[in-house]
């Protein structure tokens, strides 16, 4: 799968922006503030429906405008050519067309272009909270089959039902409130159940790919551990929710489930949020992305579009090297503030200004 071309309207600091992509490396010059992680910002979008940098959709249109509009010709790998349009409103909601057809629920574009993106900010895979580990775990699981989209919202939906229960019970547990916590329970449960193991599936299958990916970053072979192991899986959610019932009537909040997970890494044995190097923390999320793109690739025989956003200046020399030495096959797009390095070869090289883009050989 390749994205031939991107257009962009009122996206970002772009009024408008029309240009090419290709097949192999197409490195993006341009100083800081000028727009090129806007643009990589726009081609991850269309996988995700979401900003990687965090961002709300006001955030997306540009200042003055009332919408944005990300516009990409996708060329599949048996010949077909697929034009995605996404409008991203201010206020109201967000449309999408396929080949001029209006969808008619956003989500159903998730699985249509897949991306996988790193940018410096991944260093909260490592440092931050557990919930950009949930997430990595659960974009990973979307990207490789959609339909764990819908059992996330299904698990949200029924969590928030739960937690206002909880709420309105105010601390009493009285039979109403019993009875009621029992259905959801029992919802919960079920999806529960599901996920998690989902989610450990996915990590028994990542754990080697992240190895591998780190110990050619690295130029060494130094263990990693990864662990998802939450307590509720043990003995099921069912029963856990029963033993923390009185717990969470009293908080108002549901303390258990796949909501509170966590996953955990080691590096040489030692934890690598608060032992590791900075150094080492961001070689270990770039491992991460890098074997989450090996795994969709193989899984569904086709190789994500991969997103190196500024990587370049967060590493060493020598890992820098490394990066650029293994880079997959497929399409690449690599975001820099500087010229690229001699070791890095760009098929196409494109330079970016104050939100204008232009090819380096004109």
């Amino acid at each position: 799968m390749i994205v031939e071309h991107l257009e962009l309207i009122d996206f970002r600091n772009y009024v408008s922006g029309s240009f090419d992509l290709r097949a192999g490396t197409t490195a993006i010059i341009g100083g800081n503030g000028q727009g090129k992680t806007n643009l990589a910002e726009a081609l991850a979008y269309l996988a995700t429906l979401s900003s990687f940098r965090g961002a709300p959709n006001e955030a997306l249109v540009r200042a003055g405008a009332d919408l944005a509009i990300i516009r990409a010709t996708v060329r599949h790998d048996d010949g077909r050519e697929t034009l995605i349009e996404a409008e991203l409103a201010v206020a109201g909601r967000n449309r999408v067309q396929v080949n001029r057809q209006k969808l008619a629920r956003v989500r159903d574009l998730l699985g249509s272009v897949r991306v996988t993106v790193f940018s410096p900010d991944d260093l909260v895979l490592v440092k931050g909270g557990p919930g950009e580990r949930r997430r990595y775990m659960d974009d990973t699981l979307v990207a490789l089959a959609t339909k764990y989209d819908a059992t996330r919202l299904e698990l949200d939906r029924i969590l928030k039902q739960r937690n206002t229960l909880l709420k309105h019970a105010a601390g009493r547990l009285s039979d109403e409130v019993a009875t009621t916590l029992d259905v959801w329970d029992g919802k919960f449960a079920d999806v529960a159940d599901q996920f998690g193991y989902a989610r450990a599936t996915l990590v028994a299958r990542i754990t080697p790919m992240v190895q591998h990916a780190y110990d050619e970053l690295a130029g060494d072979s130094t263990p990693i551990g990864i662990t998802y192991e939450p307590p509720w899986r043990r003995i099921g959610l069912a029963a856990a929710l029963l033993e923390a019932r009185a717990t969470d009537v009293r908080r108002g909040i549901s303390s258990v489930g796949p909501h509170r997970d966590e996953l955990s890494f080691t590096i040489a044995g030692l934890p690598s949020r608060t032992h590791a190097s900075q150094g080492e923390q961001r070689t270990l999320a770039l491992a991460m992305r890098l074997a989450a793109h090996q795994l969709v690739t193989e899984r569904t025989g086709t190789a994500p579009v991969l997103v190196l956003d500024d990587v370049l200046s967060e590493l060493d020399d020598e890992r820098s090297r490394a990066l650029l030495a293994h880079i997959p096959d497929g399409q690449v797009v690599i975001t820099t503030a500087t010229e690229l390095p001699t070791s890095a070869r760009a098929d196409r090289i494109l330079r970016v200004h104050a939100g204008t883009v232009r090819d380096a050989d004109s």
